[in-house]
């Protein structure tokens, strides 16, 4: 990330979130308003709180139900992003997620946590696929705010949630503080208002953590949002069978792609990780697909192979960081 800002490290959603500010003194009103409007979200659509008002549509059994504006707005954006992807990128993946093992924190089902904390997986477990009824499955009138989820749909937002969030969180504190901002969810990032002299470096890899030792790319970025979609990081061991959290609606499990990483930029943060999310599931139907949509994308194959689409930057030469 850039040195050229104050920076801020916390946790938030089971991931690391990095938020950066150009403005001295003004990293601690960036912390509140971030911590306010990641609180609210995570209230909203959280699929690991009962309390969340998305556990309590998941349990309204196809009753309609009336949900909050923040809440709605998530839906939209996240039906938006079905209508955007053909439907590769389907919030109605609940259920599916929940059969591969993935019904709790992410460290807990890292940690293969079957029930007390800590406890082996049974040996010999069977993972079925779960159904994917599919995203026109949720009625949604936004006039009255009322959500219907027919043919058992079951509602997770993750695949837009995050970024939706850092793009808010990055609009919200330029507004106020009135500086440049950098948010990074778990390596969703989203920019808002004028960049450090040469813009926002952003290293590129598999996973958001990994050292600058790590293969990746460094890039530049000073508008917008880029987001990485991994099938390596997120990931688990379930039955004998390595498992990730990214569904192919098409069969209710984790894709099977021919790419391990796919970093996209956007305009905002929420399209880049709708695009790089699903470019993950329609694998090499992805490269034509971004370039026809103008969307800078690299795309790295499990043997470490790189491709590259619309004018993402090149590597630089051997010898260089990269």
């Amino acid at each position: 990330m850039t040195a050229e800002a104050d920076t801020g490290t916390f946790r938030v959603f089971g991931t690391t979130a990095v938020l950066l500010v150009t403005k001295p003194g003004s990293l601690g009103l960036a912390r509140g308003i971030a911590d306010s409007e990641l609180a609210a979200i995570d209230k909203a659509c959280s699929r690991f709180r009962l309390d969340s008002e998305l556990s309590f549509l998941n349990d309204s059994h196809g009753s309609p139900t009336q949900v909050s504006e923040l809440f709605g707005e998530l839906i939209e954006v996240a039906l938006r992003a079905a209508r955007l992807t053909s439907g590769a990128v389907d919030p109605t993946c609940g259920l599916a997620l929940a059969a591969i093992g993935y019904d709790r924190d992410f460290t807990e089902v890292q940690a293969g946590d079957d029930g007390p904390r800590g406890a082996p997986e049974p040996a010999g477990r069977v993972i079925t696929p779960g159904r994917v009824p599919g995203w026109q499955a949720v009625r949604f009138d936004p006039a009255r705010r009322l959500v219907q989820l027919t043919d058992g749909a079951q509602l997770d937002l993750g695949a837009t949630a995050k970024a939706w969030a850092a793009d808010r969180c990055a609009r919200l504190i330029f507004e106020s503080a009135g500086c440049g901002v950098l948010v990074s969810l778990g390596g969703d990032i989203a920019v808002a208002g004028p960049a450090p002299a040469g813009g926002w470096q952003v290293r590129v890899t598999d996973d958001h953590a990994a050292g600058p030792e790590e293969p990746g790319q460094t890039v530049t970025i000073s508008s917008g949002g880029l987001a990485t979609s991994s099938t390596t990081v997120r990931s688990w061991a379930s039955g004998g069978q390595r498992m990730h959290h990214i569904i192919d609606p098409a069969t209710g499990q984790p894709a099977s792609s021919c790419w391990r990483t796919v970093s996209v930029a956007a305009g905002n943060c929420v399209d880049a990780n709708t695009a790089s999310t699903a470019a993950i599931i329609r694998g090499e139907a992805a490269l034509p697909w971004l370039r026809d949509a103008g969307l800078p994308a690299r795309l790295v194959a499990h043997d470490g192979t790189v491709q590259t689409t619309a004018g993402w930057p090149a590597s630089l030469p051997a010898g260089r960081r990269q």
